[in-house]
């Protein structure tokens, strides 16, 4: 490989990375947000909902030091994920980076609203801004995304670090 090649090529992604991600999707994707929840089943909906589940693990990751480079790598994962996804709906080069750049500050407000609530016991403002784009939902459907998010958090605190970034989220 000569040296420019070196210079500009990506590092290869790790296989936990992978996994976590993966695992991250498939949380986000499972049918009772959409269904018992009432996130809307759209593009941005399914956003929100990778936003919610990526943030709630960056939160848990953001405890322990060694993960900071995993959870780099994480976030990188989600934005050659989201550049793939955007170029796929057929968003064209030029204007995919200030996309990307509006979901990374989506991403960046999501953490702090969701550290914010979860410090404050009380996450229904954030979803409602954040996964409902503001338009709170019938009640039992934000409680159950409060609750299943509530759980979710909970059991990624008393997960160990090491067992996240295999990408084997708790239940």
């Amino acid at each position: 490989m000569s040296l420019i090649s070196r210079l500009f090529a990506r590092p290869p992604e790790d296989e936990g990375t992978a996994r976590l991600y993966a695992a991250v999707v498939d949380r986000a994707r499972a049918p009772h947000w959409y269904v018992e929840g009432s996130v809307p089943d759209t593009v941005d909906g399914r956003f929100d909902m990778v936003a919610a589940v990526l943030s709630l693990v960056l939160l848990r990751l953001e405890d322990d030091p060694e993960a900071a480079a995993p959870s780099a790598r994480l976030t990188e994962r989600f934005v050659t994920d989201m550049d793939g996804q955007l170029r796929e709906i057929g968003i064209g080069d030029i204007v995919v980076g200030k996309h990307i750049g509006r979901m990374m500050s989506a991403l960046g407000g999501r953490l702090g609203a969701y550290r914010e609530g979860l410090a404050g016991g009380d996450l229904d403002g954030a979803i409602i801004r954040n996964i409902y784009r503001g338009e709170a939902p019938d009640p039992a459907a934000l409680a159950h995304v409060r609750d299943h998010l509530t759980a979710f958090a909970g059991a990624l605190a008393a997960a160990p670090a090491e067992t996240i970034l295999r990408g084997e989220l708790p239940a």
